[in-house]
């Protein structure tokens, strides 16, 4: 029977990664248990190695990326991954009474982490980086982007789904004189978000979609659809047409999933984004359909790796000016892992960056795509 090492460096040799090697993708072990977690427990037990200070790879992004263009993730610990799936299945993490777990989690984890990692505005989704050589520009252009893709035109209301710290309703107030409404369920970026936004006409609520009322001219999600679980996308579309206006559009930007999942990646889901999943081309589809007309639909995913790797090089600048305290080793490991596995995905075109445009009765003269 072979080692726990003999049966990794097999497997690693599919993507042509080394145990102890002298590439700079190569793994280099400093504790051996890692081969026995990652064989029991998958991304999972790799994942946590990583934060524990058992292994480090000069290229982590690289390495990762020859990992999912194997597709080794999908070969190594899919108990973790089956058992996450099944418990999806039998209930529904993306209820509403469970909604604020998010907010909590991730997004309330401080400003200060936030502001040293992201853009002056403080988008916290994928840049458009087209002609943008800057992370602050690509940002911009991303925001100018959905305004002209909604047709977005002064005094218009705008209800913004996600909201964040207010950065794409602040853009469209200043920008196209809109009237926002923007919705979160972090308390952190309320507070933030309320202060950045003083003086326009914006309107930041802590509040769920499914208890949004009125119509709206326009109505964006950018980056929160990842958050509503495949057994509400139904119920968010109808929530969508009932607020959009009859001649209004919608635009959802999401990351996608290559095929149809009912679970997130078992590291990312217990770290980083708990009750998250990624939706597919299908399950978007299904949940549109009778409800929606898709005008447009944009994939932009490989500018996520330019957004990632921008992210990444802020925070690690800045981690000698944040609390040690607050955010010690292994809080940086982890949020190490988290950007450049992240990164990853998308140079690997395992994970999509989609902007989806959708109208309710499809626009008269016809929709002219927007790039």
């Amino acid at each position: 029977m072979p080692t726990p090492r003999q049966t990794v460096e097999s497997i690693l040799a599919h993507a042509d990664i080394k145990l102890d090697g002298d590439h700079p993708w190569d793994i280099q072990l400093h504790n051996e248990e890692t081969l026995r977690r990652t064989l029991a427990h998958g991304s999972l037990g790799f994942g946590e190695a990583y934060m524990d200070g058992w292994w480090d790879c000069d290229d982590l992004e690289e390495m990762l990326t020859r990992v999912f263009c194997a597709k080794l993730h999908e070969t190594v610990g899919m108990t973790s991954a089956a058992a996450a799936s099944l418990k999806a299945r039998i209930i529904n993490p993306w209820r509403k009474s469970q909604s604020h777990k998010i907010g909590e989690h991730h997004y309330d984890i401080g400003n200060d982490l936030y502001k040293a990692m992201l853009d002056k505005r403080m988008v916290y989704t994928c840049g458009y980086w087209k002609d943008a050589p800057t992370l602050d520009e690509a940002q911009e252009a991303k925001l100018d982007l959905v305004c002209r893709k909604i047709g977005l035109k002064q005094g218009m209301t705008v209800l913004d789904i996600g909201g964040g710290w207010g950065s794409f309703a602040k853009f469209a107030a200043e920008k196209y004189g809109a009237r926002v409404t923007a919705i979160t369920v972090s308390k952190e970026q309320v507070a933030l978000g309320q202060a950045l936004c003083k003086g326009l006409p914006i309107e930041i609520r802590l509040q769920d979609y499914r208890d949004v009322e009125g119509t709206f001219d326009r109505i964006v999600s950018l980056g929160m659809f990842e958050h509503v679980g495949y057994k509400n996308y139904a119920l968010f579309m109808h929530k969508v047409h009932d607020l959009l206006k009859d001649d209004g559009l919608f635009l959802l930007h999401t990351i996608g999933a290559n095929r149809s999942r009912t679970s997130n990646n078992p590291w990312i889901e217990k770290y980083i984004f708990p009750n998250s999943m990624l939706p597919s081309i299908a399950q978007i589809g299904r949940a549109i359909e009778k409800r929606f007309v898709m005008e447009d639909w944009h994939n932009f995913g490989c500018d996520y790796v330019l957004t990632l790797r921008a992210w990444h090089a802020n925070i690690e600048a800045a981690w000698g000016s944040l609390s040690a305290t607050r955010y010690d080793k292994r809080f940086r490991r982890m949020w190490r892992f988290y950007l450049l596995s992240s990164a990853a995905t998308f140079r690997s075109r395992s994970n999509q960056l989609w902007q989806v445009v959708l109208s309710k009765e499809g626009v008269p003269s016809g929709y002219r795509a927007i790039r």
